[in-house]
């Protein structure tokens, strides 16, 4: 009973057009204050306690990270270097942004911040070339979103605060799926671009290659700082994020010089707007995970569905749908905040391993961005493309479906997510 007047006044709340973050904290507040005997102490208690936690620090970090390396020319050299790779196959210069995309994805740990980057340089490039502007949209809008599932990764962190999940091992779970869904996307996008025939680069040779890598090399080369120091144990993801936003902002003002020192300042605000943002929403979702748990209504749910005898198979598909149905009308860090806390302990009481469920999510909320009404990466490709959401769900929806094909794959086959976490923390 009290699970259904918590979640009907959410709704109502939310419904009002209320931002989700508020909307969560007045939940919370409403019920805790008129219908349970919670000492308001212990309430003040929960959210200092709930946001001290260590990795939060990584999320501003990578959020700074990925501001410096959008407004320093980063994308554009990354760009250029995929170009020379795999311009010359069929839709050239639509595989160079999936592989951009990827490759940005791996520095930038946003998906919004990934359709900005490359989609604003590639897209004019693309119609210039010949390609309708619908095909280009849907490449840029369902690549960007592998922002979220190759490490680093926000929302990954986000779960893992949620969950006391590794981070370490998360953003290890997260580097296959990653290259598989790229490779996948890039396979969907050749695959039309040859039905087509869409136009093509001419082949570079190995020299402009090596120059393009050459020019690109010290933004891959931020990849090989977080991921190899959290891979050799040398920094924790906390202390690979702030290495990050250091070293992207050494490389877009003193190397690249593509950020002038009086730009810096605005980029330390957007940083700070969005990381604000984000915090306010885990404060009131740690509130709403306090009130979940002091109801006992995960423990309630997941007593619920043992009882029923739903299996393992049953009860993924069940999340997937639940995940991608909230997808419809919230963004992934909403999302994750809400939902985890509820379906985690079911998770583990059906004994699903806690990264390979963390994966799964993060998935989940990929698709998420790219489809209506509320898609972020929809409404981001809306804004650098022009054309209405209506018709940019209709571009994008051959690499939406081989993203839900890839989601069936993710959910019910675990090694693809654990295999490489398990072989360097075991």
């Amino acid at each position: 009973m009290n699970a259904m007047i918590i979640f009907v006044l959410l709704l109502a709340l939310m419904l009002t057009g209320m931002p989700i973050s508020i909307s969560l904290g007045l939940t919370v507040l409403t019920f805790l204050f008129t219908m349970t005997s919670v000492p308001i102490e212990s309430v003040a208690l929960k959210i200092f306690t709930g946001i001290e936690k260590f990795e939060i620090m990584a999320i501003p970090f990578f959020i700074l990270a990925g501001n410096f390396l959008t407004h320093g020319g980063v994308a554009r050299r990354m760009i250029n270097f995929a170009s020379s790779m795999v311009g010359h196959w069929h839709g050239g210069l639509a595989l160079a942004g999936v592989l951009a995309c990827a490759l940005f994805a791996a520095v930038s740990g946003s998906s919004p911040a990934t359709v900005v980057a490359i989609g604003s340089i590639i897209l004019p490039a693309m119609v210039k070339q010949g390609y309708p502007k619908g095909f280009g949209a849907g490449v840029i809008t369902t690549s960007g979103a592998l922002g979220i599932l190759i490490p680093p990764s926000i929302v990954m962190v986000m779960y893992s605060v949620t969950t006391n999940t590794s981070v370490g091992k998360l953003f290890m779970a997260g580097v296959i799926p990653g290259i598989m869904l790229a490779f996948l996307l890039g396979l969907t996008t050749w695959f039309l671009a040859r039905k087509h025939n869409y136009p093509r680069l001419r082949k570079a040779s190995w020299g402009e290659r090596f120059a393009a890598f050459k020019k690109s090399a010290w933004g891959l080369l931020l990849i090989v700082i977080v991921m190899g120091g959290i891979y050799t144990g040398a920094f924790t993801p906390t202390e690979a994020a702030a290495m990050a936003a250091v070293y992207a902002f050494v490389i877009a003002v003193f190397v690249y010089k593509d950020l002038k020192i009086k730009q810096v300042g605005k980029v330390l605000l957007d940083s700070a707007a969005m990381s604000a943002m984000l915090l306010y929403i885990i404060t009131n979702a740690v509130l709403f995970s306090f009130l979940m748990t002091s109801e006992n209504i995960p423990q309630a749910m997941a007593e619920w569905i043992t009882g029923q005898g739903l299996g393992v198979v049953t009860f993924l598909l069940v999340v997937n749908i639940l995940l991608l149905l909230a997808g419809n009308v919230m963004e992934p860090s909403s999302i994750v905040l809400i939902m985890a806390p509820i379906l985690f302990p079911v998770a583990m009481k059906l004994g699903i391993d806690p990264v390979h469920f963390g994966i799964l999510i993060v998935v989940n909320m990929e698709v998420g961005m790219c489809h209506p009404p509320v898609g972020l990466n929809l409404y981001v490709a809306s804004g650098i493309t022009k054309m209405g959401i209506s018709e940019l769900t209709v571009a994008v929806l051959p690499w939406l479906l081989t993203m839900l094909g890839f989601l069936v794959l993710i959910t019910y086959v675990p090694q693809i997510s654990l295999w490489l976490p398990n072989l360097i923390y075991s």
